[in-house]
């Protein structure tokens, strides 16, 4: 007989999804039918599966060592120190037992891609293990994640969970849009109002490439720009995504005439030629900068109506202190702070 019991980092998750990451490789027709048989009960007392977990409920399963094992599955391994690329450490800007909010820098991958990458979950992985806040044994059944991704190539602020609670909670907040996403770009051409601006976005898998269209696509977005520094030719823009879709501050800029300098994606070669052999930006100036929480429950009191920034990456300080700007200096010194 195994015996568990659910701490804080688990509860919050159906019964039977806490099973298929314990026994991961059984069948659910199993899994349902040792509930049924109670040879896996809760409490002590019988269970469907959809019961929602709490902190201290205790889960006995009565199954030979062997074929609990056999459905176990191998091990995790989890190697003890990790090599991460120099310069790829976690930054983190805020954190509790729940949610922790992290810089991602520039060239990391929000997820991996392929079997040897190291992402940004790995990297939140590593923090907890070392931090001692999450055990080799607690990834048998949670893993830590992110709720929401930024490109490979964009900087800033990302939302992750350390509980079920804490990821449940804050990937609500964002399905629902309660959770206001602020970022930096810096664009060609001078724009001097503040505008939103509306659309449809269609996006080709194949190429990775989104078009935008005002009349027709797969998809409605609205994205809100604020100049805060402006010339002739750049303007640093503060935007704010009303809906949340694929490269969409990239291709809606662009779609109005105004690229994120540095796009080479969703731009022409010849405006970003120039900041590529001067500072070495090879891809777009858009930088996660903040986010904004409203009223949550009093687990999460703490991040209540709380704004929290992500200070911008060294390549981007630098480019803003160079610009000769004609309006909105005082904008980029609060930014660069």
């Amino acid at each position: 007989m195994k015996e568990f019991t659910i701490d804080e980092k688990r509860a919050g998750q159906r019964f039977d999804k806490y099973l298929q990451k314990l026994l991961k490789e059984a069948g659910t027709g199993f899994l349902y039918k040792m509930l049924r048989k109670k040879n896996i009960v809760l409490n002590d007392k019988k269970a469907s599966g959809k019961e929602i977990l709490e902190a201290g409920d205790v889960i006995k399963i009565y199954l030979a060592d062997e074929t609990y094992d056999k459905f176990a599955g191998p091990p995790l391994r989890v190697p003890l120190k990790t090599s991460p690329k120099k310069g790829r450490r976690l930054e983190v800007i805020y954190e509790n037992k729940d949610v922790l909010l992290l810089n991602k820098p520039r060239g990391v991958l929000s997820q991996k891609a392929k079997g040897g990458d190291y992402s940004l979950v790995e990297m939140l992985r590593d923090y907890l293990l070392a931090s001692q806040a999450l055990s080799p044994q607690d990834l048998q059944s949670f893993s830590p994640g992110i709720c929401n991704r930024l490109d490979r190539n964009t900087s800033g602020l990302v939302i992750a969970g350390a509980s079920v609670y804490g990821l449940q909670q804050m990937s609500e907040l964002l399905r629902t849009r309660h959770v206001d996403k602020y970022y930096l770009a810096l664009v060609h051409g001078c724009l001097k109002d503040s505008l939103t601006i509306k659309g449809f976005l269609t996006k080709d898998e194949r190429k990775n490439l989104v078009t935008i269209s005002e009349t027709a696509g797969e998809s409605y977005i609205e994205t809100y720009y604020e100049p805060l520094a402006f010339r002739e030719d750049l303007t640093l823009l503060k935007v704010k995504l009303i809906t949340g879709k694929t490269h969409q501050i990239r291709a809606h800029l662009q779609s109005i005439g105004h690229g994120l300098v540095g796009d080479y994606k969703y731009g022409g070669s010849v405006r970003n030629d120039k900041y590529k052999r001067q500072y070495g930006l090879s891809a777009q100036f858009l930088h996660s900068y903040e986010v904004v929480f409203p009223e949550l429950p009093e687990r999460l009191s703490d991040l209540s109506r709380q704004s929290f920034q992500a200070p911008l990456p060294t390549l981007y300080k630098t480019i803003l202190e160079d610009i000769q700007w004609q309006h909105g200096i005082p904008a980029v010194s609060e930014v660069l702070r």
